[in-house]
This record gives C-alpha cells, structure tokens and sequence, in this order.
C-alpha cells in the first residue's frame, strides 16, 4: 500500500505544491489543506496524513488514528501503514457540492490516549465534464398572425452543472427571416435568451416555423447544448371558403336506398380554427320538395338520399349549396349541385283488361276475339319495351291490335267444353330491362255448350239375371246413359226399341222409365220356358237436333226351385207313381229289383235329385242307391221271409227349400217258374217300345246327317268354284309325272311358311275357307291337263295347328296315307303328289276329305 502511495505520489508532481500547503497550515493553525480534482479514480492519493502532523505510524496504530464519519458514506480513509489519505471511490463536484462556487470537505481525525483532535479540508477542483442542458427537447411558441414585429417572447435557459468558467456563457440560434435573439444577463441567475419579432407572419403562407437555439459553456474545448422551438402561427379569419371545382354534377339511380351518398362536395378555408372550418347547408332557395328527398352532411358535405327517388316523377334536380366558416364574422360561398336521376327498371308492366266475353261457344272457329287486353309500362327506353304472350297449354293466343298497347285474346285450335269448360288463360307480359320485370293476369273464359255429343252407356252390353217367379210390375234392373254436354243437351230420355219378331214378343212385357232408365217387368218369367233373351235401348238427348245412342241388353233367367220332381217310373195306369215287381224267391244279394226314375225341370242344385228309402218291410233285404235310384236286394231270401214287401221311396231335390216326391214299390217274391213267365210278358211290352224309340231315334239321326253333309257340299263348292285368270307355264309338258311342287308362301306370327303342292302355279293365292281359321288351296289345273276320271272340282284337306290357331291345307289327290315333312328349307311344307299312274282308291273320288293333321316331332302326319 506504501509504495502504491508513493507511485501515485511521484506520478503526480504536482501533488507537491499541495504538500507544502498543507505543512504551512499545520504550522499556522495546526489544520490540513488538501485540493484535488474531481474524477480521480478510485484509491488516488490525496496526502500524508501522518507526515503533515508529524505522527509516528507506530504511534498512530497504538492511538487507534481515525476519522469521524456522519451518517454518510466516507469519502477518504487513512492506511495505518503508511499514514496516506486516500479517496475512497470516484468523486463527482456536481453530486457532492451541488450548487456551491467552491467545493470544500472537512474531515476530522482522532487520535486516542490521550484525546487529540486534527482537522483536514479537502478541495474537489471541478472538471468541464458537463455540457450545457435545456429543461425540454422541444419548445413550442403560439404566435398570432397579427403580431407586429419587436414583440419579445423569453426563452428558457439552459442549465449546466460545471461552476465558472465552465457554465453556460453564450446562446445563439439558427438562421431565419421572422426572429432574432437577444441575451439578458440575469447575475448569479445565469444568462437569458430573448426571442424578438423582426418581420410579422403569415399563417396562410406558413402554418409554423421551426428554429435551433443553442447554449455554449466556457470550457476548453466547449460544450453545447440545444433546444428545438416550434412556432405555431395562430390564424385570423381573413379568408373565405373556396369550393374545389367549378361545376358539381352527379348521376343518381332511382329507388336509390335512404343513405346513399349522391355527391360529395368540398370547400376549404385558408384560415385555421374556427375561422377554417367549413359547415355545409342548402341554399335559403331550395324547394322543401328537395329538402323531403336530399339532405346534406354539414361537416362533409355529402349530398345523401333521404326520401324515395323517383325517375317517373323528375328526372333531374338542381341544388344550391352554402359553404361557410365559423370565424366571428362568417364568410359564405354558394355552389350549385346537379343531380340527374338515371331510370332503372323498376316498374313491372301493367296488365289491363278493356273488354272480356263472358262466355265462347265451343264451336267457335280458330281467330275468335275473346278478350281486349291493355299493357303499358311506365319505365322509359328498354325498360318500357314490353313482350307478352300467353301461358302455354292453352287453345288462346295474344294477337296486336291497331290501337298501341291492345292487344287481343283469340282462340287458336278448336274448343271442347266436355274436354275443359272453363280456361284460365294466363297472360304474361315481360319488359327488356336488365333484369327484366313480368307481370301476369289471369282471366276466366267460359265454354259453351253445344249439342255435339251422343249419349254414352255406362256398359255396353248391358248383361243383367232375373230370378224366375219376379213380382210382375216391380223394376228389375235399370240402364244409364251419360252424356258430357250440359242443360237440354244432356237432359236423357230413354225407350226400348221395339222391332217385328220374337224379340217384340219379348219385349212387349217390358216397360222402362224414360226418366231414369228403370226397367219394369210386366209378367214373371219362368226360367223353364223362357232362359234368356235380348234386347235394345235408345237413350235421346234433348238438344237440337237431338244425338241418340242404342245398347244391347241381355237378360238371363236365373232358375228357382219351383219344380218338384216328377216319377217316371214306376207309373200305374191311374197315373200314380205306384208299381209291383216280381222277383224270383233264389236271387242272390245284389240282384237289382227295380230302378225309380225321375226329373226335376229346374237346374243346377235345384234339380239335382237324391232317392231315400222312408218305408221298407225289412231293412236287411233291400237297399236303395241314393243316386241312381236302383234297387237291389241286400241278401238271399229264406223261408221266413214274407212274399210281399211294400217299400216307399222319397225322391227330393236339393234346393234351398227342397220339394220331394214318393213312389211305392211293391216287390213280390214269387217261385222261379213264375217269375220267368212273367218276364216273359214284361220283355214283350219292353221290346215293343223299344222298337218304337229306335225309329224315332234313327229319324232323328238321318236328318241331322243330311243336313250337316248338304252343309259340306255347299261349303265345298263354294271355294273350289272360285277361279283366277293365270296361265302356267310350268303344266305344258304332256309327260309331266305329278312329282314337280310348286309353293305358296304366307305368314303366321313372326314365322313364314310356304306350302308346296303338284301342278300349283306362281300366281297360285291362299284364300280363307269357310272357316276363320282355314287356309284353302284350290286346284287350279286346267280341264285338259287333268286325268279324265278328274272333274277338277274336288279338293282335298289337311288340318294342323299352329300356336293357338287352326289351318286346313287344301289339294287336290291327297290320300289318307299322305305325309308333310320338312323340306329343303326350315320353313317349308312340302305336299307331295300321291296320284298313283292307274287304279287310284276310289276313296279319293269322293268330291272332297278333310283330313287331320297331327304334328309329331316335326312331321305332320295325315290321319
């Protein structure tokens, strides 16, 4: 630490002088003197303690030597060593001494045992280490335009920490054309700057003014400060408004919404303040009509919508506008606005209607005037172009009239009230604005009705069953008729038309009701007599001319049990169903006695008739057959059984209500011979009238046959006399053997066939037969190509099926035995020729065979 001391002494010549100072002061008043400069480092010597008051360092240590410290922190300490003051940290003038001129310490030392006290003051030497500093950065000045040049404004002085020489000792400011600076010295107060008015501003020339005052200090080298100074120029209201264009225009679409800005208009005011604010108002002329539709932002000076814009009331508005400022004394400009109002497609077209039929006749021609039709649209340009027409599906159209705007609704097809009596015609009317607008209106069109339908039965046939027995005049059943005209035209009569014949016999008992078509019948009917027959009935309209249509009526008798049944047999010569049988004592079981016989006229369950036994002798002898009505025995007769035995038999029908009727038998047993002699006797009378049922029976049989072969030959020569005009020149060989097939092709379905046969020419034709379902091919060769034992008139038949159809081929000199097999082609039948060179059967001379076909496994075999 000594030598430190002692380093930082030699480093330091001048120290010297303080040294010898501080020995001066202690001889004089026994005090120490030290200065040294602030800003020393920390540990720098200050002086030597020990030395200066001529204190042993040993005496020193023993005394305890120290200094008194305050509450605050020491500046300088004392090295026991070597009795050396130092600085105990950096030392800073201006944060120790302040404010002061001169800046002193005062230490006091103490040594103890005894007690003596030394006193040391130390001088703090101040550095130019601080530069001249303003309270604030910026400084801003209001000055009004009107100011007249001289006029002072003091400044803030600038503040700098060094003492002396070292502080602020000039201010200068920067270069300009309005102010210049003055200096007043204030003392220990420091120097202040003065700012003076040389030339007087205007704020409409320049808003504000920016200048630099700078303050300088003594030092060496010097050290400066500055401040940046605004001057706000304040304004006066010595300007008007101006309006930024010349002309205002604007383009405002109609229906514009409320709040839609119009235009924006603009004036500025050079003042400043109030005196450049500008408020916006309409002209003191404006219409109160415009004041309902436009209003006007008084800060902005947006025109904006306020009411409902219309371009069909006024397409253009002129507006006077009012700028003015809020200066004492306001200055005012006036401006006129232009608003054009640009049309838009907003009104849909108006659809009118002038004149309108109340009703048409369906009858009327195409062309016919319905209804007169206005269209207008109250938009301009395109927007009022209007193109209308008629809904589709509809029998009317839209046609010009002379006049502009009419139009006329005319029929375009035929009516058909019974079809549509009323239309609702929809008539659509579209205008050429983007996007188009449409209207449409309706309006109803009656039909009229005219007489142009025939009345029309619900069923036709009508097929109705009557239950035999019907009450007489009670109605049985009805007809109805409809017509699809209206009033008179559909208003119904009906009558039974009544014609010569059987049918007029018929219907000569039956009434029916020309008002509703109920059918009476007059008597009951009897289902034996009488089980169906047929009718007609007109139903008339009563338009004009009147339309009738007709309907066939078929009427079934249904049959009743109103018969009971009648016994046949046995019969007695009385007529009551009585009869004795005899039979042979030695019959065995099972031997049949008798069989009773009856009928019933009804039919169905009705005549269904069932035989019961309800009185017998002896129930283990006989049995009767519930069907057939057969008696036989049940077993053998014995010795005890009695001859006679009486059986009564029911007979009933098996109706809802059954009728019934008895017959007796009475069965004799009698000894075989007499049983024989009188079979005899019963086989005699039996066969005689046997003998007679056959003759009528063969009479019966002959007619029929005569009557079916007559039928034949009729149908027969009637297709083989028909003849066609052709020649073939296939049949002029002399020699020709009768193998050569000529073909005939047709079609059946979705298959096509050809039928092939001998001395057939191309021209040959397949006509239908006498039945529907008959192919007939006639024979068509001539007289002298023809054996001579052939008349050429007799053909000969083949019948077949095909799907649920029934063919019949037809040729000449086809024998029984006669084969058709495919031929060559998938779809060809073939029939050969089957004459025979001499000695044909005498079967095929006949005149004419119709012979069957069976189809088996692709051959038709002829039966």
């Amino acid at each position: 630490m000594k030598q430190r001391g002692w380093e930082a002494w030699r480093q330091r010549p001048h120290l010297l002088g303080v040294l010898v100072l501080l020995l001066f002061f202690r001889a004089a008043s026994a005090q120490l003197r030290y200065s040294i400069s602030e800003e020393l480092k920390e540990g720098s010597f200050v002086g030597n303690i020990a030395k200066d008051l001529g204190i042993d360092l040993n005496i020193m240590k023993q005394r305890g030597f120290r200094i008194m410290s305050g509450s605050t922190e020491p500046l300088f300490k004392v090295n026991e060593n070597d009795g050396v003051l130092y600085a105990v940290h950096k030392i800073d003038r201006e944060e120790v001494c302040k404010e002061s001129s001169v800046c002193l310490i005062n230490l006091k030392t103490v040594l103890e045992n005894p007690l003596e006290v030394h006193y040391v003051t130390v001088e703090i030497t101040d550095l130019n280490d601080h530069s001249p500093a303003f309270p604030e950065k910026t400084k801003r000045l209001e000055i009004s335009e009107s100011a007249l040049p001289g006029a002072k404004y003091q400044l803030q002085n600038a503040h700098d920490p060094d003492g002396g020489t070292n502080s602020v000792q000039q201010y200068k400011i920067s270069q300009n054309d309005h102010f210049r600076l003055e200096i007043k010295d204030r003392g220990r107060d420091g120097k202040t700057p003065i700012l003076q008015l040389q030339r007087q501003l205007d704020r409409e020339a320049k808003r504000s003014h920016k200048l630099v005052l700078t303050a300088i200090d003594g030092g060496n080298p010097p050290k400066t400060g500055t401040v940046e100074i605004y001057i706000d120029v304040l304004d006066v209201n010595d300007n008007m408004p101006v309006f930024t264009k010349d002309t205002y225009a604007a383009v405002l679409q109609e229906n514009s919404p409320v709040g839609t800005t119009v235009i924006q208009v603009n004036a500025t005011d050079l003042d400043d303040g109030p005196n450049g604010e500008v408020v916006y108002s309409f002209g003191s002329d404006v219409k109160s009509k415009i004041r309902e539709l436009f209003d006007i932002d008084s800060v902005t000076g947006e025109i904006i919508v306020k009411g409902r814009v219309d371009f069909e009331e006024q397409d253009s508005y002129d507006i006077d506008i009012q700028a003015s400022d809020k200066g004492s004394i306001p200055f005012r400009t006036d401006k006129s606005v232009i608003i054009k109002i640009a049309d838009i497609n907003d009104n849909a077209p108006e659809i009118e209607v002038a004149s309108l039929s109340s009703a048409v006749s369906e009858d009327s021609r195409p062309g016919t005037t319905v209804a007169l039709i206005s269209i207008t649209d109250l938009d301009s340009g395109m927007n009022g172009k209007i193109i209308s027409y008629v809904a589709e599906d509809s029998p009317f159209t839209l046609t010009p009239s002379m006049q502009d705007n009419m139009f006329a609704v005319v029929t375009k097809s035929q009516l058909d009230r019974e079809q549509q009596s009323r239309y609702d015609i929809t008539i659509i009317a579209k205008d050429a604005g983007e996007p188009a607008l449409t209207s449409e209106k309706t309006i109803s069109v009656f039909v009229s009705d005219t007489n142009d339908n025939s009345p029309e039965f619900s069923l036709s046939p009508y097929t109705f069953y009557i239950t035999e027995n019907n009450p007489p005049g009670a109605s049985v059943f009805s007809v109805r008729a409809s017509d699809r005209d209206e009033g008179d035209n559909a208003l119904i009569s009906y009558q039974i038309l009544r014609n010569a014949g059987y049918e007029n016999k018929v219907t000569s008992f039956l009434n029916i009701n020309s008002d509703n078509g109920d059918i009476l019948a007059l008597k009951s009917f009897d289902f034996e007599t009488l089980k169906t027959f047929q009718f007609q009935v007109v139903a008339t309209d009563s338009g004009t001319p009147s339309l009738s249509s007709n309907v066939t009526v078929n009427v079934f008798i249904l049959d009743q049990n109103d018969n009971a049944p009648v016994i046949l047999y046995p019969v007695s010569s009385n007529g009551s169903a009585e009869g004795v049988e005899e039979i042979p004592r030695n019959v065995n079981a099972g031997h049949l006695v008798t069989k009773v016989r009856a009928y019933d006229a009804d039919i169905g369950y009705n005549g269904w008739l069932l035989f019961s036994l309800q009185e017998v002798t002896d129930h283990s002898l006989f049995g009767l057959d519930r069907y057939t009505g057969q008696i036989r025995t049940l077993r053998s007769f014995t010795e005890t059984d009695e001859a006679e035995h009486k059986l009564l038999i029911l007979v009933k029908d098996n109706g809802n209500v059954s009728l019934s009727a008895t017959a007796t038998v009475i069965v004799k047993v009698v000894e075989p011979k007499e049983a024989f002699a009188a079979s005899d006797v019963k086989s005699a009378a039996k066969v005689d009238e046997d003998d007679n049922v056959t003759f009528y029976l063969m009479i019966t049989l002959g007619s029929v046959s005569t009557l079916f072969l007559i039928s034949i030959i009729v149908l027969i020569a009637m297709q083989c006399s028909k003849t066609t005009d052709y020649t073939s020149k296939y049949l002029q060989d002399a020699n020709y053997d009768g193998t050569l097939c000529h073909s005939i092709q047709y079609r059946s379905g979705d298959k096509r066939y050809m039928l092939v046969g001998p001395r057939m020419s191309i021209g040959s034709t397949i006509v239908p037969g006498s039945h529907a379902n008959t192919l007939m091919v006639p024979d068509r060769r001539r007289a002298s190509e023809e054996d001579a034992n052939y008349d050429g008139t007799l053909c000969h038949s083949i019948q077949y099926r095909s799907g649920d159809k029934r063919y019949m081929l037809v040729g000449p000199r086809m024998s029984i035995g006669s084969t058709i097999v495919p031929g060559s082609h998938a779809n060809t039948l073939v029939l050969p020729d089957r004459r025979r060179a001499s000695g044909e059967s005498e079967a095929l001379k006949l005149g004419k065979y119709i012979l069957a076909v069976k189809i088996l496994h692709g051959k038709m075999k002829v039966m």
